[in-house]
């Protein structure tokens, strides 16, 4: 017997819209893929108006694939179209996320997470039915160096000017000389942009991935700060060294198996007085008040990502990237920290300070 279910026509037209929506925005993260992989952004970069056949000249490309690549930027409004004479612009603000490499609105790199996430469908699928963990580094090449592009330019525009101060007496430290550590440090771009602040400091930075520990060590020599900046690889509850004034987490803490553990273990390795700096995802303590496209985002990136990097790691807390400052705040009373205080936030991220 066939069931005739009644749908509110308007309802399904609405939902059909969104739905086509997500799916154009994937066919058109391709084309921001190809825009920055062969310079095509960065070619419209303050050129003023240009033809199809003279961007694909600035960028070395062929004028017909440019050409409907250009379609598709005009079609959602990233480039700017004058039918009366053929040309294609971009303006300053879309350049400062599309094409700038040091702008702290850069988005680019990021699109190179998703792609990731694809490649590895298969592999999620079988974490999804055997429920092992899949770790960091067990992913493509893309993830690694979209992550770091991203967070670098994020960080360069708010760690510095904004964050730090945020925390109690940490800068005046840090100016006089503080001894710092960076767990879960990635490809080093957090140590570094503290390093090239901070000349009086030292700093430590610690990662499991050893591919990401190299490019962290070129980095720093690249910056010219390899003299007080170091890195290792090992876990958060393995390195040995204690004394620390400043312990960051700087997006990682979610990562972990043992968050209580990783925490537990920054406060033994504080110095009397330290800090422990966390920067989380934004989030609110409610499912029900995630919403919208950053949320979206995140636990999007936290199911394939996050989650799998912590049941990898035994899983004996897998807070995920909306864990929320409730969850967080727990995480620290349980490894034993009394003091803890909300110095920040943004849209994307929590700003979080903790002693001992």
């Amino acid at each position: 017997m066939t069931t005739t279910i009644d749908l509110n026509e308007a309802k399904l037209n609405a939902f059909i819209d969104r739905a086509f929506t997500d799916l154009a925005a994937c066919y058109g993260g391709v084309m921001v893929s190809l825009g920055d992989r062969l310079g095509l952004y960065r070619a419209l970069d303050g050129a003023g108006p240009l033809t199809s056949a003279e961007l694909a000249e600035r960028a070395g490309c062929a004028e017909r694939y440019v050409r409907e690549w250009l379609g598709s930027q005009v079609a959602v409004a990233y480039l700017e179209y004058d039918p009366a004479t053929e040309t294609y612009e971009l303006p300053a603000e879309h350049a400062a996320v599309l094409a700038d490499p040091d702008s702290p609105t850069l988005l680019t790199p990021a699109w190179n997470v998703p792609a990731s996430m694809w490649i590895d469908e298969e592999q999620a699928a079988e974490a999804f039915r055997s429920g092992e963990g899949v770790p960091w580094g067990a992913h493509p090449d893309r993830l690694f160096c979209g992550v770091a592009a991203f967070y670098r330019n994020a960080y360069r525009g708010a760690l510095v000017p904004q964050w730090l101060p945020a925390l109690d007496g940490v800068v005046e430290q840090l100016e006089r000389g503080a001894k710092v550590a960076d767990i879960g440090c990635g490809h080093g771009h957090s140590a570094v942009l503290m390093a090239e602040a901070y000349p009086n400091s030292t700093f430590l930075g610690i990662d499991p991935h050893e591919e990401s520990i190299t490019a962290a060590i070129e980095n720093a020599a690249e910056a010219g700060v390899s003299d007080r900046v170091s890195f290792s690889v090992g876990t958060a509850t393995d390195y040995a060294e204690q004394g620390f004034d400043l312990i960051c987490f700087f997006d990682a803490l979610h990562d972990m198996g043992d968050p209580v553990g990783a925490a537990r273990h920054a406060r033994l390795a504080l110095a009397e007085g330290g800090t422990v700096m966390l920067v989380e995802p934004f989030a609110a303590d409610g499912l029900e008040d995630n919403q919208g496209p950053v949320s979206r985002v995140y636990y999007s990136a936290s199911t394939t990502l996050c989650c799998a990097h912590a049941l990898s790691e035994g899983g004996h807390d897998v807070l995920g990237a909306q864990a929320g400052e409730a969850r967080l705040a727990g995480v620290f009373a349980e490894a034993g920290f009394t003091h803890w205080r909300s110095a920040e936030q943004t849209p994307f991220n929590l700003i979080l300070e903790a002693r001992a």
